[in-house]
C-alpha cells in the first residue's frame, strides 16, 4: 500500500568507511533462491525469519540482514539477532570487517561490488569474504527517495 513503510529510514553515516570487530556476533540464516544472482523469494524468506524471531521474542538490534551470494542460484540471508532463536539456523560471525555505503538503484549492485573490492584491495586490505546489507526494500526505497546498501569485507 502506498505511503506504508516497513523499513526505517537508514542513516548511512555510522556505517560508511568503518571497521567492525565482531566476536561471535549472532545471526540466523535462511536461503534465498536466485536466478543469475537476482532474488526470487527474498520477501518470503525475510517474512519467515521475522516470524521465527517474533515467536522467540528475539530482535535485530541494528536491523541488519547480510546477503552472501553463494552462487548464481542461491544467496544466504543472515539476520543479526540478540539471542539464540529456536527453530532457526543459528550462527555467529567473528573477525574484523570493513564497511562502505553505496546509494542508488539495485541494478547497480554489481558495479558497487566491483568498486568496493578494488577500494578494499587498494587500501591494502586482504578481503576474505564479502557481504551485502540491503537496508531498504524496493517499496520503501521509493517512498524514502533513497536506497542505501552497505557492503562489508571480512578482512581479518
Amino acid at each position: 500500500m502506498e505511503g506504508e513503510q516497513c523499513c526505517k529510514l537508514f542513516d548511512p553515516a555510522p556505517w560508511d568507511g568503518k571497521f567492525w570487530t565482531w566476536d561471535e556476533k549472532r545471526f540466523i540464516r535462511d536461503r534465498v533462491r536466485t536466478f543469475l544472482y537476482m532474488p526470487l523469494n527474498f520477501g518470503k524468506v525475510m517474512r519467515n525469519l521475522d516470524t521465527v524471531m517474533t515467536k522467540a521474542e528475539a530482535s535485530s538490534p541494528e536491523g541488519m540482514s547480510l546477503s552472501d551470494s553463494v552462487s548464481k542460484w542461491r544467496t544466504d540471508l543472515m539476520v543479526s539477532v540478540n539471542k539464540e532463536v529456536p527453530g532457526a539456523e543459528n550462527l555467529t560471525l567473528s573477525g574484523i570487517f570493513f564497511s562502505k555505503v553505496y546509494e542508488g538503484p539495485f541494478k547497480d549492485a554489481g558495479k558497487w561490488m566491483n568498486d568496493f573490492s578494488a577500494f578494499v584491495q587498494a587500501e591494502g586490505m586482504a578481503p576474505e569474504k564479502f557481504y551485502s546489507w540491503y537496508t531498504t526494500c524496493p517499496n520503501c526505497a521509493k517512498e524514502h527517495g533513497s536506497n542505501h546498501v552497505v557492503l562489508f569485507a571480512k578482512i581479518g
